[in-house]
C-alpha cells in the first residue's frame, strides 16, 4: 500500500469530482484531513508488486495520471461556471422558461432545450420534459405546501447540468453538479438542493428528499416518467424494466409516505393500469416493513388511490387483529360472509333492507342496534381520518356477533324471518367493509 499526492489547489474542485477521478478512474482511494469532512491532497493505491525502490516510480506514475485527471477536471469546472459562446441563439428556450442568461445554469437548460436533445424517441426532447414536469410540479405544489416560486425555478434548473463539461465527463454527477452551480449563481438554497435531491431516492436504501421543494420536483419527474412510458405502452414485463419504472414508483410512494403528503394519485396519473402498478410496489413496500399481505390486500380496494390513507388503515387494521376482539370479530365477520355465500349459492336472497318487525329474539334485536350504532360510528372516524378508533367502534360488534350465532338460527323455516337475518348477516359484512374486507384476512 502506497501514498501519492496532487497540489492543494485541486482541492478548490468539487470533492465529488476528486472522489470520481481517483476511485473511479485510477482506482486509488481518496483521503480525508484527520477529523474533519474535507478531503486532504493525498490518495492511497495498492500496488501488487513489490518495487526494489520503495513504490517511488509506481507512485510517481500514478500521481501524474492522477494531476493529468485532475487538470482536466478543473478545466469543466471552470469553464461550467463561464458564458457559452453561442448566447445568441438561446433566446427563444430563455424565453420559453424564463432563463437569465447571465447566469451560467441557466445558459445550459436554454441550450439543452435548443439543441432539441431526446429523452425519448416517443417521448420528446429533454426541453419538452421539463415543461412538464414543470406544470406538474406547480400542480403537486398545492398538495406539498412547496413554495410555487421555489418550485418553478428548481423544475426549471433540474436538467441544466446535463449539458455541462463537468457532467458530460462523470454522468453520475448529474444533480450533484447542478446543486454546486446552482449555489455559485446564487440560487435559493432550496432550489440548489431539489436540484441534486429530485432524483432521489435511487433505490431502497437511498436517502428520500424531505425539503418540500425538493420532494415536489422529485415527484414531478419521477410521476412523469411512469405516465409517460405507461401511455407508450413502454411497461416492466417480467424481469425486465429498462427504464426502471419499478423504481421510479417505488420512489414516489417513499416520498409521499415519508413525507405524509395526501396526494391523489388518479388526480396526476389517471391510467387505471398504472395505479394498479402502484398497487403493487406498495405490497412490496410494505412487506419489506413487516406488513402482512393478506391485511394489506384486506385494505387495497381496486380505486384506492391515497397512499397514506391505505397505510394507516393497514396499521390500524394490523393492530386490531392482534387483540382478542379483533380475532373474534374477524372469525364472526367470516362465518357471516361464508353464510351468506352459501345461500346464495342456493339461490336464497337476503332481504333488501331489515325488517324490525321480523327481529323475533333478543339476539337479533342486539345485534341490529349493534351494527347500527357501530357503522355510524366507524363512519364518521373514517371520516375524520381517526382509524384506530373505527376499529374501537366495530369492536364493539364482537360480543353481539357471537350471541347472534350463539342463540339465533339463521336459517329458519319461515323464508321471511330467514331472509331478514340474511340480511343481518349482509350488515355485518357491510360495517366491517367501513374499514376493509375481512373476507381477505387469513385467519
Amino acid at each position: 500500500m502506497l501514498m501519492g499526492s496532487f497540489e492543494e489547489d485541486y482541492l478548490k474542485i468539487p470533492a465529488e469530482i476528486i472522489r470520481l477521478t481517483i476511485k473511479t478512474n485510477q482506482k486509488c482511494f481518496v483521503t480525508r484531513l484527520h477529523g474533519q469532512e474535507a478531503l486532504s491532497n493525498h490518495f492511497i493505491l495498492v500496488s501488487n508488486i513489490e518495487a526494489k525502490d520503495g513504490g517511488a516510480e509506481i507512485i510517481h506514475g500514478n500521481g501524474k495520471v492522477v494531476r493529468a485527471r485532475l487538470s482536466d477536471a478543473a478545466h469543466f469546472y471552470k469553464r461550467d461556471q463561464g458564458d457559452l459562446p453561442d448566447l445568441d441563439t438561446l433566446e427563444a428556450s430563455a424565453a420559453k422558461f424564463g432563463l437569465d442568461l447571465s447566469k451560467p445554469l441557466d445558459q445550459r437548460m436554454a441550450k439543452l432545450d435548443h439543441l432539441n436533445v431526446t429523452f425519448h424517441a416517443k417521448l420528446g426532447s429533454q426541453g419538452e420534459r421539463v415543461t412538464r414536469i414543470r406544470a406538474l410540479a406547480a400542480k403537486l405544489a398545492e398538495v406539498t405546501g412547496a413554495d410555487p416560486i421555489l418550485v418553478d425555478r428548481a423544475a426549471v434548473l433540474a436538467k441544466a447540468d446535463l449539458r455541462t463539461e463537468a457532467v458530460g465527463e462523470f454522468p453520475e454527477l448529474q444533480g450533484i453538479m447542478g446543486r454546486k452551480y446552482a449555489g455559485l449563481q446564487g440560487e435559493d438554497a432550496a432550489v440548489a438542493t431539489a436540484i441534486e435531491d429530485h432524483y432521489k431516492p435511487q433505490g431502497p436504501s437511498d436517502r428520500v428528499p424531505t425539503d418540500k421543494v425538493a420532494a415536489t420536483v422529485a415527484l414531478a419527474d419521477k410521476l412523469d416518467t411512469l405516465v409517460g412510458f405507461w401511455a407508450i405502452d413502454e411497461k416492466p414485463t417480467g424481469s425486465k424494466d429498462p427504464y426502471a419504472l419499478r423504481r421510479a414508483a417505488l420512489g414516489v410512494i417513499r416520498i409521499i409516505l415519508e413525507n405524509n403528503v395526501r396526494l391523489r394519485l388518479l388526480s396526476v396519473a389517471s391510467d387505471r393500469d398504472l395505479l394498479s402498478f402502484f398497487h403493487d410496489r406498495l405490497k412490496v413496500y410494505l412487506k419489506d416493513a413487516g406488513r402482512r399481505h393478506d391485511i394489506v390486500d384486506a385494505v387495497l380496494s381496486e380505486d384506492a388511490d391515497d397512499l397514506l390513507t391505505i397505510v394507516r388503515r393497514t396499521e390500524a387494521l394490523s393492530a386490531f387483529i392482534g387483540t382478542e376482539d379483533g380475532k373474534n370479530l374477524l372469525a364472526g365477520t367470516k362465518r357471516a360472509t361464508q353464510l351468506l355465500a352459501a345461500e346464495e349459492k342456493k339461490g336464497t336472497k337476503a332481504a333488501e333492507r331489515i325488517d324490525l318487525s321480523l327481529l323475533k329474539l333478543p339476539a337479533e334485536t342486539a345485534l341490529h342496534q349493534a351494527i347500527v350504532n357501530a357503522s355510524q360510528s366507524a363512519a364518521q372516524a373514517v371520516a375524520r381520518e381517526d382509524f384506530a378508533a373505527a376499529m374501537e367502534a366495530l369492536s364493539r360488534l364482537r360480543g353481539p356477533v357471537d350471541a347472534f350465532f350463539t342463540d339465533v338460527l339463521v336459517n329458519d323455516e319461515n323464508p321471511d324471518i330467514r331472509a331478514n337475518r340474511l340480511a343481518l348477516l349482509a350488515a355485518i359484512r357491510s360495517a366491517t367493509g367501513t374499514v376493509a374486507d375481512f373476507s381477505k384476512i387469513a385467519g
